[in-house]
C-alpha cells in the first residue's frame, strides 16, 4: 500500500475543515476583536508582551540598525484583517507625529495573505512575526513563503507562544491560560470564541524543538531558539542560505 501523507499542520479554528476555512475564520475573528486587541494583549500577559517584543527587537538590532535594511513585519495585524491594519496605520502615524526627532524608517502597510505574499523573491533582509505565525493555516507553506521573500543570508524570526513543560509552574500557567484568560478575554472583547481559540491554537502549535526541526528540514540554516517566561514563549531565528 502507498504511504499516506502526513496531515498538514496549521491552525484550525472550531468548525474549520480546510485551510481556506481556517484562513477565513482567523480573518473574521481578528476583525471582530480589533478594537480591544492591544488592551487585551497587555492585560492578559500582565504587560509581558511588551518585554517579549523588546527582547526580540534587541536581538535583531544588528539588522534593524542597518541604514538600508528592508524588514517585513509579517502578520502585524494578522496581515489580512483589514480593521487590524487600519489601526496599525493609525498607530504608526501617531508615533511619527509625536516623535521628538525624525524617524528614518518609512513604514508601509500591505493587506495580503501571508502564504501568498505580494513581494518578489529575495526582497527582505529580515522577516519577523510576533504571535501571528501560529494563526497560519499551513505552517510549512508559511515557512517556505517566508524563505522565498528573504534575501540569501536574510533572517527569519518567529516570536510565538508555546506550551510550558510539565510541573507545578507549568500546570499553574495552563490553568490560567485555559480557564481564566478566556473568561477575561470574553468579557472585555465581547467575543468568547476568540479567546477560547487562543489556548487551543497554542496546544495545537509546535513545541520549540519541533518548529526548529521543521525549519531545518525546509533548508534554513543556523536555526536557533530561546524560551522565555517559564517556557511559555519562544523566539526562533534562522538564516536563508546564501
Amino acid at each position: 500500500m502507498p504511504e499516506l501523507a502526513a496531515p498538514v499542520k496549521g491552525t484550525r479554528p472550531e468548525g474549520a475543515v480546510s485551510e481556506t476555512d481556517a484562513s477565513t475564520k482567523v480573518r473574521e475573528m481578528f476583525t471582530r476583536i480589533a478594537p480591544r486587541y492591544d488592551l487585551l494583549n497587555h492585560l492578559l500577559s500582565l504587560q509581558l508582551d511588551r518585554l517579549w517584543r523588546a527582547r526580540t527587537a534587541k536581538r535583531l538590532r544588528p539588522i534593524l540598525s542597518r541604514p538600508h535594511a528592508l524588514v517585513l513585519d509579517l502578520c502585524c495585524g494578522t496581515d489580512f484583517a483589514h480593521t487590524m491594519l487600519v489601526r496599525a496605520n493609525e498607530k504608526s502615524a501617531a508615533l511619527v507625529a509625536g516623535a521628538t526627532k525624525p524617524i528614518p524608517a518609512r513604514v508601509l502597510f500591505f493587506e495580503a495573505d501571508a502564504m501568498r505574499l505580494p513581494f518578489a523573491d529575495a526582497s527582505f533582509d529580515l522577516v519577523a512575526t510576533a504571535f501571528g505565525f501560529r494563526n497560519l493555516s499551513n505552517y510549512e507553506a508559511g515557512l517556505r513563503e517566508i524563505q522565498r521573500v528573504l534575501k540569501p543570508g536574510g533572517t527569519i524570526a518567529i516570536l510565538e507562544f508555546t506550551e510550558p513543560p510539565d510541573g507545578l509552574l507549568g500546570n499553574l500557567y495552563r490553568w490560567y491560560f485555559c480557564k481564566v484568560l478566556p473568561k477575561i478575554g470574553a468579557i472585555i472583547s465581547g467575543d468568547p470564541a476568540a479567546y477560547s481559540y487562543l489556548p487551543k491554537s497554542v496546544a495545537r502549535f509546535f513545541r520549540p524543538p519541533e518548529l526548529a526541526s521543521l525549519m531545518t528540514s525546509i533548508g534554513y540554516q543556523s536555526v536557533d531558539y530561546r524560551v522565555w517566561t517559564l517556557g511559555t514563549v519562544a523566539l526562533h531565528t534562522a538564516i536563508r542560505p546564501r
